[in-house]
């Protein structure tokens, strides 16, 4: 089943013609901590049937918290959920409807996910993640993240109201923003990317660039482009998956509490660099780069990323990416601890890293986190 994305202010019409087309009863609404902030929240909640209410998680959700809302949704017999709210409400929620066919006296974690027919709606109030497009949830259970992939949890509808971002604060609005910059990047080269992927990606990035401004300064045209733009990485990532930046970054954010998406935009350029100078002497020996991808193709990819960048070559792109997280946080001095290096190369999933087209060995995770801590000690 195809999903249908909604770019409207209209939203509560739209709930309204949604549930009524589905036969809807009472949904389940999963909230997050920022949803009474919304200038939008009465319309939201001024739907025509009787709904109920979840929102007991934290920003990193539990299991035991996901666990909670399985329950709500069956005690109360709802029918449908609709999630409001960042990337965790909508990785709740697409939990709770995964996990409502299943067993509740078994955990949920370790039994086979099978699709059902709970109708699921998502409302992001960021533009960052693009869960709302995504096959994947994230979850914690004992300590450990939990990757959560199942096509059944893409919501059905997605519905893009742009007013949400009008109450983000702007550090917020930045960090969210360049996950979907991370996100459109690494899946043009993931070694799974498709013309699809890459089509969604470039377009994410131009729109991206040309309201960056325009977006941190909550100017409502701007905020409706970069929200489409996220919506849009997220789709990418949905076909090509993220890379060794994304896979960098988990252990910054736990660590130094890094936001997500600037976790990821620190690493993203060491990353690249480091690839660049494989591919580059690669080229001049003759030989081909690593991932099944040859320099050749390699060479013409990264070109091309420069040039949506607006850069005439892959460093002058580097740089820009340097450049741009100096001057969005100025003021923002992170510390990072070299004596920390062993334990972030440690905490680099190796399946993420398989996504790369450059293999990265120990060794060089090792060094590009000398160079990382280095530039933010």
């Amino acid at each position: 089943m195809r999903q249908e994305i909604i770019v409207s202010t209209a939203v509560g019409e739209q709930l309204s013609r949604i549930f009524a087309q589905h036969g809807v009863r009472k949904p389940l609404l999963v909230l997050d901590a920022a949803f009474p902030f919304l200038a939008t929240k009465e319309e939201y909640l001024s739907l025509p049937l009787p709904y109920v209410i979840f929102d007991t998680f934290t920003p990193n959700p539990l299991y035991e918290e996901v666990a909670a809302g399985v329950a709500v949704f069956r005690k109360h017999h709802c029918d449908a959920i609709l999630a409001i709210g960042g990337g965790s409400a909508i990785d709740v929620a697409k939990c709770i409807k995964l996990y409502s066919g299943l067993d509740e006296t078994r955990l949920y974690l370790e039994q086979e996910y099978r699709a059902n027919d709970v109708l699921l709606l998502a409302i992001p109030t960021t533009a960052g993640t693009g869960s709302e497009s995504t096959r994947y949830a994230v979850i914690y259970y004992q300590g450990e993240k939990q990757s959560v992939t199942h096509e059944s949890i893409v919501p059905r509808y997605a519905l893009l109201d742009w007013r949400n971002l009008v109450t983000l604060p702007l550090y917020q609005k930045k960090c969210t923003m360049l996950d979907a910059f991370c996100q459109s990047i690494e899946s043009c080269w993931s070694v799974h990317r498709t013309a699809e992927s890459q089509t969604h990606a470039r377009a994410a990035l131009d729109l991206i660039l040309d309201n960056m401004d325009a977006y941190l300064d909550n100017r409502d045209d701007a905020n409706r482009n970069v929200l489409i733009a996220a919506n849009l990485a997220g789709r990418a990532i949905n076909l090509a998956q993220t890379t060794a930046a994304h896979a960098m970054s988990y252990r910054i954010t736990s660590l130094y509490a890094v936001p997500h998406g600037r976790a990821a935009f620190i690493c993203l350029p060491f990353v690249w660099e480091y690839m660049w100078q494989v591919v580059d002497h690669e080229a001049g020996a003759g030989g081909e780069a690593g991932g099944g991808a040859g320099t050749g193709q390699l060479r013409a990819l990264f070109s091309d990323l420069a040039r949506h960048l607006r850069s005439s070559d892959v460093p002058q792109a580097i740089r820009f990416i340097h450049e741009l997280d100096e001057r969005l946080f100025a003021t923002d001095r992170l510390r990072f601890d070299r004596n920390d290096i062993p334990q972030l190369v440690a905490s680099v999933n190796p399946t993420r890293l398989r996504n790369n087209p450059i293999p990265l060995s120990e060794d060089v995770l090792t060094e590009l986190y000398r160079a990382i801590v280095q530039k933010y000690s």
